[in-house]
């Protein structure tokens, strides 16, 4: 009985550990443009944002969002870990928008040097990025 708690309690908090070789600057945050007023969003209007549905913030101002390649391993992970889709199910999404004329695309940038530099560069923008590479030229925009 002893070791079948203890093999619960185990695996109850194995999830709290993170993935295995993933320090807390790893972790992905999502920031926007200095410009933007939220210092948080809730997780269904990040969403809504990077699926192309909302096209503006809460407070009216425009959105631009910008994104990595479908393969590159921090979409991936975003993509994962905080929308809880795939890549290629964002991009279906966005493929749809664009074939039927009734959206857009996002920004796509190559890396997440160009990320920063387009977020910050740019008003109204959002993005995501690892948070050792955070600078002061972009707001942590925190999801709840």
């Amino acid at each position: 009985m002893r070791r079948f708690l203890t093999v619960c309690l185990v695996a109850a908090l194995l999830p709290m550990l993170g993935e295995p070789g993933q320090a807390d600057d790893d972790a992905i945050v999502v920031v926007g443009n200095v410009s933007v007023q939220q210092k948080a969003l809730p997780l269904e209007t990040v969403r809504a944002i990077f699926a192309m549905r909302q096209r503006t913030l809460p407070d009216g101002q425009a959105v631009h969002v910008f994104v990595l390649p479908d393969d590159n391993p921090l979409h991936e992970r975003f993509s994962k870990k905080v929308l809880g889709v795939y890549p290629h199910q964002l991009r279906l999404a966005w493929d749809r928008a664009v074939f039927s004329g009734t959206g857009q695309a996002p920004n796509e940038v190559p890396d997440e040097t160009a990320m920063l530099q387009a977020i910050s560069s740019t008003p109204g923008s959002i993005g995501y990025i690892q948070q050792s590479d955070l600078n002061s030229q972009v707001r942590v925009i925190d999801v709840n």
